[in-house]
């Protein structure tokens, strides 16, 4: 099962996410949608055509879960759930 977590350098709710899904050892991958237009452009899809940080995607065997703004709790109980 593979967590990324889209971000900006600058982004508040972003470095919070990140900073908890560390402490809890929860590992991801992080891509900056301002060093990745590819990576913007994904985040725009999903979000309505807006860059809206920190989206979340899980990538899992049954298919992918994609969250908005998600707490570090909605994202520890979505990989406990996969």
């Amino acid at each position: 099962m593979a967590l990324t977590v889209y971000s900006t350098t600058w982004c508040g709710p972003c470095k919070r996410l990140k900073s908890q899904l560390t402490r809890e050892g929860i590992s991801f991958k992080d891509i900056d949608i301002e060093r990745d237009p590819s990576a913007a452009e994904f985040v725009m899809s999903v979000n309505n055509g807006n860059q809206v940080v920190p989206t979340v995607v899980i990538d899992t065997p049954d298919g992918r879960v994609v969250r908005t703004n998600p707490s570090a709790l909605e994202v520890k109980a979505l990989l406990g759930a996969a």
